[in-house]
C-alpha cells in the first residue's frame, strides 16, 4: 500500500506544480517523532500541509492522532491543515478538518461528507462551486 500511496501522492504533486504551486513530498512522514503532513505546498499566497489518502472506496477512517499531528505542523508552518483523498474511478477531493465526521477514535470520510469535499481548482482557488448542504 506504500507503494501506490506514494504513486498518488507524486500524481498529487505533479498536479499542483502545473496549477503554479511548488509541491514537495515530506521525507519521513508517518514515520519520524516530528509531526508531518504527506505534502507541502504553496504559491506564495496559499500554503496547504496534504495527507494524502488513497481508497478502492468509502469510508476512509483515520486516526485522531494523525488530526492532531497535521494541524500542529500546519499551525507552525503557517498552512491551511487539508486531507486528500483519492478514491478509485473519482478526482482527488480535499477536505478541511471540520468537514471530517467525528468517530469514537478519529474522524471518518463517508457517503455522507464525500462530496462536501473539493476539487483542488477550489483548493487553489481557480473557480468556486455551490455545493448542497444535507440536513
Amino acid at each position: 500500500m506504500k507503494r501506490k500511496g506514494a504513486k498518488f501522492e507524486r500524481e498529487l504533486i505533479h498536479a499542483l506544480w502545473n496549477e503554479g504551486f511548488a509541491a514537495v513530498r515530506c521525507a519521513g512522514s508517518g514515520s519520524m517523532s516530528y509531526p508531518l503532513p504527506d505534502i507541502v505546498a504553496s504559491n506564495g499566497k496559499i500554503t496547504i500541509a496534504i495527507e494524502a489518502k488513497v481508497r478502492d472506496k468509502l469510508p476512509l477512517y483515520i486516526q485522531e492522532e494523525k488530526v492532531r499531528e497535521l494541524i500542529k505542523f500546519s499551525n507552525i508552518f503557517g498552512a491551511e491543515p487539508l486531507i486528500a483523498l483519492k478514491i478509485k474511478g473519482e478526482k482527488w477531493r480535499f477536505f478541511t478538518i471540520d468537514q471530517l465526521l467525528e468517530t469514537e477514535k478519529g474522524y471518518k470520510i463517508g457517503k455522507d461528507n464525500f462530496y462536501l469535499g473539493k476539487e483542488l481548482g477550489e483548493i487553489i482557488g481557480k473557480f468556486h462551486q455551490e455545493r448542497l448542504q444535507k440536513y
